[in-house]
């Protein structure tokens, strides 16, 4: 494989997460607050790095398998469709985040770093164990395998510590429901 094209291969899984980062500092630009602009980056990432870049993943492991095997540099498996599955599992969980708390966010991202890392790990040894230099092994799939679950936890941890140093600001979404609830709670009364 020329080097152009290895380069190629190894760099398609950091889409997803220079997406998110672009499209956060974007939407951030005139952001009213820290609170707001933090609230807008955990959303991105969620949303596009963990759970477009994993519903990616689903998608081809479930409709190239063997290319994917390829492209880690193993033999085709059985055991494609069971990571299809994994990964959509880290999708909804990034979907799911759009909408919650930051306690919830850190779960979600120690959730997927469990099985992230453990790729990430994986994918490290069979580098230096068996000499696996496969673009889909050693390329930009480590970088994903950290940081989509390290960046959720740190944004979701600095979050936390912003609403507990300044009350009333834990997530806008949920303020802007406790809010929307308060409002129905005092029309019925």
């Amino acid at each position: 494989m020329n080097s152009m094209a290895y380069l190629a291969q190894t760099s398609v899984p950091l889409f997803w997460p220079l997406v998110a980062v672009v499209g956060a500092l974007v939407a951030t630009r005139h952001s009213p607050s820290r609170a707001a602009a933090l609230e807008t980056w955990q959303r991105w990432w969620a949303v596009v790095a963990l759970g477009f870049g994993s519903l990616w993943m689903t998608f081809t492991f479930l409709t190239v398998p063997e290319v994917m095997a390829t492209a880690i540099g193993f033999d085709s498996t059985p055991f494609q469709f069971e990571i299809a599955f994994a990964n959509l599992g880290l999708a909804v969980m990034g979907f799911r985040a759009v909408s919650a708390s930051a306690r919830e966010r850190i779960t979600i991202g120690l959730g997927a770093g469990m099985f992230l890392w453990g790729a990430l790990i994986g994918h490290v040894y069979q580098w230096f164990a068996h000499g696996d230099h496969a673009p889909g092994n050693t390329g930009g799939v480590l970088v994903c395998d950290l940081l989509f679950p390290a960046v959720m936890i740190a944004l979701a941890y600095r979050a936390q510590r912003l609403s507990t140093q300044q009350p009333g600001t834990s997530t806008l979404l949920s303020s802007s429901m406790s809010d929307s609830s308060h409002a129905a709670g005092s029309r019925r009364a």
